[in-house]
């Protein structure tokens, strides 16, 4: 089946199921990949067809309805961004389940303008995926959004110091890439993120410590130093 712009949603699942592989689909399970909803199609095919059926708002949505993991990774790249409202992220949010699907809507949401609307709101909620999000979001954010200004990465900082004793695996680790991302994207923000890497290197509690010490190693190395020089 050919796809194009045209190509409904319906035709685009057809499409995905088409080529389904079990042997992907257990492939995934090994890196944590949610697989209930699979169909073991990896991104570097889904990448092409993103591309041949470009941008289409109501098809996004529709795709994202049908639950299956490939079809929401579609939905979330060829989502058109203007027209991403926060209700809309929210929605998607309380359905995340799982690592990868948050951090692909994590580039829309950014591309949506959002970032500073669900950031902290999803930073205070206690849904492991959620949360998650807000911190993906962040590092999406340190490398995507080249002219956000410094002021608000700072200010990110802090929401990385306030949950880094959240010891949820999926949790804990977008806390810890936002605190890198943001260290290694300017000369005037590594000293502030290093700053706080050390303190929670420091710290009493081990999820906290573990965040920490894993940024000050990162952040330290000659070569992140070279790069931001």
């Amino acid at each position: 089946m050919a796809l194009s712009p045209a190509s409904t949603a319906e035709e685009i699942v057809a499409h995905l199921r088409a080529l389904a592989s079990e042997e992907n689909r257990a492939g995934m399970a090994r890196f944590a990949i949610a697989t209930d909803r699979a169909l073991g199609i990896p991104n570097a095919v889904l990448n092409p067809i993103a591309r041949q059926v470009k941008r289409d708002h109501a098809r996004a949505l529709a795709l994202w309805e049908t639950g299956i993991r490939e079809a929401r990774i579609l939905a979330t790249s060829t989502d058109e961004p203007a027209k991403v409202t926060r209700p809309q992220a929210e929605a998607m949010a309380a359905e995340f389940d799982s690592w990868e699907i948050v951090d692909h809507a994590a580039y829309l949401f950014c591309d949506a303008g959002l970032a500073h609307e669900l950031i902290p709101a999803f930073a205070d909620d206690p849904r492991e995926f959620v949360r998650r999000t807000a911190f993906s979001t962040i590092a999406t954010a340190a490398v995507h959004l080249k002219n956000e200004p410094d002021s608000t990465f700072i200010g990110w900082l802090d929401l990385v110091e306030a949950h880094a004793t959240d010891a949820r695996n999926f949790v804990k680790k977008a806390v810890n890439w936002a605190l890198r991302q943001i260290g290694k994207r300017s000369l005037e923000l590594y000293a502030p993120a290093l700053a706080v890497a050390e303190k929670l290197a420091a710290s009493q509690d081990k999820t906290a410590r573990w965040i920490g010490k894993d940024a000050v190693r990162e952040l330290t190395d000659p070569k992140q130093l070279e790069r931001l020089r």
